[in-house]
């Protein structure tokens, strides 16, 4: 099977999911009153509630669903000071009811690999082009060897490709397999942020953290590479600094 036509053509498959009615004006609620809040009261967060946002979170979309993402909820209270301090002790860690340190992996996607054909092999209806896709296309394309010496060779070659026909062109390094791993960890901190939001709580995205004190407090191995720290709690007043401050839209939104 040409790997091409993973791409263009449709597999074949019996399975249907209805679309299910969703209240818009609900759902631009939570978005428009989603805001960075830098101090929170005393309100704890129930335990579900953390659960039920992280699992909206496992359920952002990402790259060929190999869920490259780890979500550490630091519950304990001596790591929680920790990391607060971390955080360079700003008002939104020091005052947070819950952090969740939110991290891309770039080399579990092996692993995930074979989790995903050890599920399709149990279903009866998994289309052929899906089983070359896992066991054949993705090897071959997120390989990128010691010092992107694999990744490099493939380049040239898509390059090559390239000058005849519509090509991806990356990832060819590993830092490629980095952005690739941080886009998807990125969207699932949205549906933890706003499925917070949803459930009548506010959070703030950190990046200002030391990255050094933080992958030594959770333990992080290599090819962990923090995305952001995000604070959760009910927002206190002066919490929020002013209105939301967006440029004009015609700067950002580029028709073609």
């Amino acid at each position: 099977m040409a790997s091409d036509s993973i791409l263009t053509k449709l597999p074949e498959t019996s399975y249907h999911e209805e679309s299910i009615p969703v209240d818009s004006k609900e759902f631009y609620k939570a978005l428009d009153s989603r805001r960075s809040v830098r101090k929170f009261d005393a309100t704890p967060i129930p335990q579900e509630v953390v659960n039920r946002c992280l699992d909206a979170a496992m359920r952002a979309p990402n790259s060929s669903n190999l869920q490259a993402w780890e979500f550490h909820w630091v519950r304990s209270e001596n790591k929680k000071q920790l990391l607060k301090q971390a955080c360079l002790s700003q008002p939104t860690a020091m005052s947070a009811a819950e952090l969740v340190v939110f991290v891309a992996r770039t080399n579990t996607w092996r692993t995930n690999v074979k989790l995903m054909i050890e599920m399709l092999k149990k279903r009866n209806d998994t289309p052929k082009s899906a089983m070359f896709y896992y066991e054949k296309l993705i090897p071959l394309v997120m390989t990128q060897g010691p010092l992107s010496i694999i990744g490099f060779f493939k380049r040239i070659v898509m390059f090559i490709r390239g000058l005849k026909t519509p090509t991806p062109r990356e990832p060819v390094s590993n830092t490629d397999v980095k952005i690739w791993a941080i886009k998807s960890c990125a969207l699932a901190c949205e549906n933890y942020m706003l499925a917070m939001r949803a459930e009548g709580f506010d959070t703030c995205p950190m990046e200002g953290f030391d990255s050094s004190r933080v992958r030594k407090l959770l333990n992080l191995p290599r090819g962990a590479e923090i995305v952001m720290v995000i604070s959760a709690g009910k927002r206190a007043p002066g919490g929020i600094y002013g209105r939301q401050i967006r440029f004009d839209r015609n700067k950002f939104v580029v028709e073609h």
